[in-house]
């Protein structure tokens, strides 16, 4: 199960080239934010209560917060948030936020009192911190008490589940940085439940801090000596092959910050939205991921119905096609630039899903499922946007696909002559969503790179009813 945690990265900033940063004068920096309660709705604007940032160092209160005006699905006491950075020879930097007398769904989860609490230092060439101190006090689900420990699970009936103090932190050496981030309590919607749609988030009591430390300028060379020192002879080690990008093995791959506000020029030709008809999706780029390299989401995920056609984004060559646990059924595409776009959990594939093959923009390479570790959430498509300039980072080139992904939602819809390129004798103008669809009864008879199993699944049938083919 992922669990989205959506949190105030715009301060941050990746550090380039962090294997050289000690080669270059770099000042001490922190920044810091909380926020007391946020509502996550996909495709909504959802609401929150007090959010603070620092620089500069702020407080805010509020008497309450309710969601809807009527507080059916959110209710709470007051509400405090503070964030404070201060650089000096060294960096600090605090953020707290408590919000009091929580219910959610009329009573269904009550808390007393919910707290995130982060702070994070420097001393010399060393930056550390904690979030040790966020706190849930008289927790209750359906009227019994619930244990609170880092990163716990609670589920909630047949509908959602809950994370007591969900955490993380980030201490990176090559920059001399530490990050450190959670929220107290974390409820996640895994079926529509009391207003909400499923995929809805309820975040109380956020924390966050980022510090890091100066280092020095590089010391000048030492003019070698005349005299010729004897070269010592190593036995060179082969080089272990680099992990595919986006597989499990890259969970052991080094931590590096989070490359926020970088939005590259792609320039390749084209783009289109890779989800075809009705979908949603938020910014939830950065989140925190238990589960993959460096614990933070490498892009969005854009919700829409099991079966909904996945498409190409641009012109480009498919690779990496096939399965892996995280990502379920998922490939990569590399458009004419060099820009790599990663798809994942993937229902099933179409013919054009194959190592090598090249794909207009526009044409169809699959289906949403939510295949690897998505498989109890909604169905959706985690997408990913690795520019060429930043392959270099490795999975951790990945920049925010949102405003990309804005951008090509604005576009003109696409043809059927796009969709539906890889169906025989089909044309005409571009049908409803998910109406090439009604051809097949289960997609999921359909058995990944085979062709034959797509053909037979998809094959027309010989009758029309209303102008729309009709499911067999």
């Amino acid at each position: 199960m992922r669990l989205v945690l959506v949190f105030g990265l715009g301060c941050l900033l990746l550090v380039a080239g962090s294997a050289g940063a000690g080669s270059q004068v770099q000042d001490p920096g922190s920044t810091a934010s909380a926020f007391g309660i946020k509502v996550v709705v996909p495709g909504q604007a959802g609401a929150s209560g007090v959010s603070i940032s620092a620089p500069p160092s702020a407080v805010g209160t509020a008497p309450g917060f309710s969601y809807p005006s009527d507080g059916t699905i959110v209710t709470t006491g007051a509400i405090t948030a503070s964030a404070t950075s201060e650089v000096r020879s060294n960096a600090v930097a605090t953020a707290s936020s408590e919000v009091s007398s929580l219910s959610l769904f009329g009573g269904e989860v009550t808390a007393a009192a919910v707290a995130g609490r982060a702070r994070g230092a420097t001393r010399g060439q060393v930056a550390d911190g904690s979030v040790g101190g966020a706190t849930i006090s008289g927790l209750s689900v359906g009227g019994a008490a619930q244990a609170v420990t880092p990163n716990g699970r609670v589920a909630l009936g047949d509908w959602g589940v809950a994370t007591t103090l969900q955490q993380a932190e980030v201490r990176n050496a090559g920059t001399h940085s530490y990050r450190g981030y959670v929220t107290a309590l974390a409820i996640h919607l895994t079926a529509d439940h009391g207003g909400l749609p499923a995929g809805s988030d309820i975040l109380v009591g956020y924390a966050e801090t980022w510090v890091q430390a100066a280092t020095p300028a590089a010391k000048p060379l030492v003019a070698p000596s005349s005299k010729p020192r004897p070269r010592r002879q190593t036995k060179k080690q082969p080089t272990p092959p680099e992990p595919r990008k986006g597989d499990r093995q890259s969970l052991a791959a080094p931590l590096r910050l989070i490359p926020v506000g970088l939005q590259p020029k792609l320039t390749a030709g084209r783009y289109v939205f890779p989800v075809y008809g009705s979908t949603s999706y938020v910014d939830t780029f950065g989140a925190f991921r238990g589960d993959v390299a460096g614990n933070w989401h490498h892009g969005d995920d854009i919700f829409a119905p099991l079966g909904t056609p996945v498409l190409a984004c641009a012109d480009g060559t498919i690779f990496s096609v096939g399965w892996n646990d995280v990502g379920g059924n998922r490939l990569w595409l590399r458009d004419g630039e060099g820009n790599e776009f990663y798809y994942a959990h993937l229902a099933a594939y179409t013919p054009a899903a194959r190592n090598g093959s090249n794909v207009r923009a526009g044409e169809v390479i699959g289906f949403v499922g939510n295949t690897g570790d998505a498989q109890a959430t909604p169905y959706h498509l985690h997408f990913e946007v690795h520019p060429v300039a930043y392959l270099a980072l490795g999975y951790d080139g990945a920049v925010n696909p949102t405003p990309y992904l804005d951008a090509w939602r604005r576009q003109k819809d696409i043809g059927i002559g796009d969709i539906a390129a890889y169906l025989r004798g089909v044309s005409g103008t571009a049908p409803k969503p998910g109406a090439i669809l009604l051809q097949a009864t289960d997609i999921s008879a359909a058995t990944g790179l085979d062709p034959e199993s797509l053909r037979r699944v998809l094959k027309p049938l010989p009758f029309v009813r209303g102008g729309v083919v009709a499911a067999g």
